[in-house]
């Protein structure tokens, strides 16, 4: 008998591409996981849209600088819908500690670059690569890892390298790198709801 499909939430704050990807891949019935609601801190995000159009709901819990009353409302939403893990996909701001305690491992999170190298606060989207080319470096990347308390620094669930070319811009970089996001993150979901990959496990071999 087939398992029940993992429940997700997946937390937005822009176009939501990432979000597509993941809706694309729930698409599949064989998939592990099917996504139960999106919630995004600004009502002009586009992402609202999109789970809109695929039929799931759709709420926003607006950021009224109290990442502690954030997180509580936030939690409400997801509880009304029974979700079991919880995505940020572009989701721009930084979750208050009782929050993640309370999904602990259950809270995944993708990062346009190769953590550890260009995370922490501040860093996200354009600015990530805008710091890979002034540093020089020629390879970049993703990674979809856990959330902690720490900002990007939870155990890494899963990486896709990407060269940086000679001519890139930021847009040419991003590009390539949110081509490999969308791969990326079905497929590192697909690993943890299914065990495959188990936050207390990768937590336990960093010590």
């Amino acid at each position: 008998m087939r398992r029940p499909r993992a429940r997700l939430a997946v937390l937005v704050s822009g176009r939501g591409t990432n979000l597509q990807a993941i809706l694309d891949a729930t698409r599949d019935p064989d998939y592990p996981a099917e996504v139960v609601v999106v919630v995004s801190d600004r009502p002009g995000a586009y992402a609202l849209e999109r789970a809109r159009q695929a039929g799931v709901p759709a709420y926003v819990v607006p950021w009224r600088k109290d990442p502690k009353e954030f997180g509580v409302r936030l939690a409400e939403v997801l509880e009304r819908h029974g979700a079991q893990w919880v995505c940020l996909a572009g989701f721009l701001r930084i979750l208050d500690p009782e929050f993640v305690e309370r999904y602990r491992g259950r809270i995944l999170n993708i990062h346009p670059s190769l953590l550890p190298a260009f995370g922490g606060k501040g860093m996200y989207g354009e600015r990530v690569h805008q710091a890979v080319l002034q540093a020089g470096v020629r390879e970049s990347g993703c990674t979809v890892h856990f959330v902690t308390a720490e900002v990007d620094a939870g155990p890494v669930v899963a990486q896709v390298r990407v060269p940086v070319l000679p001519d890139d811009t930021v847009e040419t970089l991003a590009r390539r790198v949110a081509e490999q996001e969308h791969r990326l993150y079905p497929e590192a979901i697909r690993r943890v709801v299914t065990g495959e990959v188990r936050f207390e496990e990768l937590a336990q071999s960093r010590r």
